[in-house]
């Protein structure tokens, strides 16, 4: 019968996405006649009316956006991620929406749960916050008729609309800044299998190397956390005689530190050590760690703007948006003077 076909049944046949079945079948823009055209005869065919085409176009709004993220990278209120959530809450408020925050379980994305507010269908659009698995980032695309877009979500050669802070050029000129002050013998902190995002700041890092002639090392690369993304207390315990280390972010970075300066290192007088994010929870020091600044500021409101574009079926630029930052520097890179080094730089 009619009324067991889905948007999900005709996507699936004709191999494109819900929003684009949606829009065909509501003669709303963003699709070709000849897509219009296929997809209208195959919902016919199929039993999906023209009537409950109507029905679905004429759903009222709820001026409710959802936002997902997964529970591991929201933690508190006072969190990256916490606070970039409320910098989308504002830009949506800002656009005369609200949000709806939804946290994501671990479980939920093993198992291909949709969230909540995709079933109830209580929102107008979807916004995906964080890392995530590529299958449920496809799942969560072709189930839902809502338009979609995903922030700091990056998975490569996956095509989807996605804002992200531009991590890879980043450590880049973290790595540079480094290299411009004499560091030669430079480490990277960060588990670069856990995730596209460490993924890319690694690159961006192993990129500075290679331009400055700098031999990289296999034992530069040292790991910050563990197969649930969860950041070891202990990440190093000695210096292995480098001069400096780039950190895939802050929290990294202020861990290291503290190793460092536990074991007698100065920082940044034997070592220097720089992170990405600028950020740090609150009750810590973030007056101390030379960084790569997110926008998130512009990242949220670039998303924000993007998707009710998408909602309103105008133009906007689909695919991965890049917001690039800056660097602060605040107290932990020293230029290198071998003369000056202390009892932490073994190997000199």
């Amino acid at each position: 019968m009619a009324k067991d076909v889905t948007l999900a049944d005709i996507a699936a046949k004709v191999g494109v996405s819900n929003v684009a079945v949606y829009k065909a079948l509501t003669d709303k823009p963003g699709v070709s006649a000849r897509l219009r055209e296929e997809i209208k005869g195959l919902a016919k065919e199929m039993g999906y009316t023209s009537a409950g085409a109507e029905r679905v176009g004429s759903l009222k709004k709820t001026g409710n956006i959802g936002v997902i993220v997964p529970e591991q990278y929201y933690g508190y209120a006072s969190s990256f991620y916490g606070q970039l959530y409320e910098k989308v809450i504002k830009a949506l408020y800002r656009s005369e929406y609200f949000g709806i925050l939804e946290l994501l379980g671990p479980e939920d994305e093993k198992n291909l749960h949709m969230p909540k507010v995709m079933r109830e269908e209580k929102v107008d659009g979807l916004i995906f916050l964080g890392q995530m698995d590529e299958k449920y980032i496809d799942l969560m695309i072709k189930q839902t008729r809502f338009p979609v877009f995903f922030l700091d979500t990056y998975v490569p050669f996956s095509t989807f609309d996605t804002v992200i802070s531009d991590g890879y050029y980043g450590t880049y000129i973290m790595t540079r800044y480094l290299i411009g002050q004499g560091h030669r013998k430079i480490g990277f902190v960060g588990s670069v299998d856990a995730n596209g995002s460490i993924a890319d700041r690694f690159f961006g890092y192993r990129k500075a190397l290679r331009e400055s002639h700098i031999r990289y090392e296999e034992s530069w690369e040292i790991p910050d956390r563990d197969e649930r993304g969860n950041l070891f207390e202990t990440i190093l315990e000695s210096g292995r005689g480098m001069d400096a280390f780039v950190c895939n972010c802050d929290l990294a970075a202020h861990a290291l530190i503290q190793n460092l300066e536990g074991r007698g290192y100065r920082v940044p007088e034997d070592i220097s050590v720089v992170g990405v994010d600028d950020f740090l929870p609150a009750g810590m020091d973030n007056t101390r760690i030379t960084s790569y600044k997110v926008d998130m500021t512009g990242m949220a409101e670039l998303c924000v703007k993007s998707l009710i574009k998408k909602m309103q079926g105008k133009k906007y630029v689909e695919g991965v948006q890049i917001v690039t930052g800056k660097i602060v520097c605040k107290k932990t890179v020293a230029r290198r003077n071998p003369k000056t080094a202390g009892p932490g730089q073994e190997g000199e």
